[in-house]
């Protein structure tokens, strides 16, 4: 069952930090971010997290991924600048990307509870998707064989859903127990029994994984795996390497995509499961009509 996103108490609401406070864990995160060459996180251009919400919410993520643990944090946050610095992610979503290879393979949708200028401005009016359709490959070799080709595009996919959650303009901080900044992920696996033989999917795949748990921390709401084949079974095996217990806790496989819809009846937003495509159960119109996807040539 997908998580329900509640009202918060009044005394666990988040505050914001005071210039005049000692030093905090945040703050030592913020140190270690002002000392590296990269600037930026997520959209985010790092500044003091004391006047700075979206800092705030970044920096906590990370200590949040690391249970609070500065030490393990600050490395996390120090190796994700270095993967930013070297990948420019925010550049990948400029970039063209094959139609042969990638078209049709990965949507990102936003459904609202209420008028988007509203829910643009509270993340818990709103709920992010973002959708891997690997049924839809037509060529294993072409879509998988070029490793730097297919996680630039994989990446590319996931940053236009961090940009969904407008985290350079939010307002409000977050906690350890409070974040509405998270993403729903879907992976379709219909038709697909045959990758288990492909070392060209294992790579990416296992590639993947380690990026998004480096790069990407507490993002992840709940993940869906549907219309799963049994030998998919090689995938959860690599993900207990690089993923924390606590995010495979996240993960649900689903033999019959068309379920989907029904995991998301007791969600904040109303009517939600209702949203999605006809083909997960809802009463929506395709992915190919109600989402977006990286730039195809």
């Amino acid at each position: 069952m997908a998580e329900v996103q509640g009202s918060k108490p009044e005394a666990d609401k988040p505050e914001t930090l005071k210039p005049d406070e000692p030093t905090t864990p945040i703050q030592e995160l913020w140190t270690t971010a002002k000392a590296h060459s990269h600037p930026e996180v997520w959209g985010v251009t790092l500044a003091d997290p004391a006047s700075h919400i979206p800092s705030q919410i970044v920096l906590q993520k990370y200590l949040n991924a690391n249970d609070g643990d500065v030490v393990k944090a600050q490395d996390q946050l120090t190796k994700t600048l270095d993967w930013r610095a070297k990948l420019q992610p925010l550049e990948l979503i400029k970039k063209s990307y094959s139609k042969t290879k990638f078209e049709g393979l990965g949507y990102v949708t936003k459904y609202a509870s209420s008028d988007e200028k509203t829910a643009q401005n509270d993340p818990e009016t709103r709920e992010i998707f973002t959708w891997n359709i690997y049924g839809g490959v037509k060529s294993i070799d072409e879509t998988f064989g070029n490793l730097d080709e297919f996680i630039g595009w994989r990446v590319a996919l996931m940053e236009l859903a961090v940009q969904e959650l407008s985290l350079p303009t939010a307002t409000k901080p977050i906690t350890a127990s409070w974040d509405p900044y998270k993403i729903f992920q879907v992976h379709d696996y219909k038709s697909i029994s045959f990758l288990r033989q492909s070392p060209a999917v294992k790579a990416a795949s296992t590639e993947t994984i380690k990026v998004f748990a480096t790069a990407y921390p507490e993002l992840l709401k709940e993940k869906f795996f549907v219309n799963v084949p049994a030998i998919m079974g090689f995938m959860y095996g690599v993900m207990k390497l690089f993923v924390a217990p606590k995010t495979i806790k996240k993960f649900h496989p689903m033999s019959n995509g068309g379920n989907l819809a029904k995991e998301f009846t007791e969600t904040k937003v109303p009517g939600l499961g209702e949203k999605l495509p006809a083909e997960y159960g809802g009463k929506g119109v395709d992915l190919k009509d109600q989402g977006k996807e990286p730039l195809i040539e």
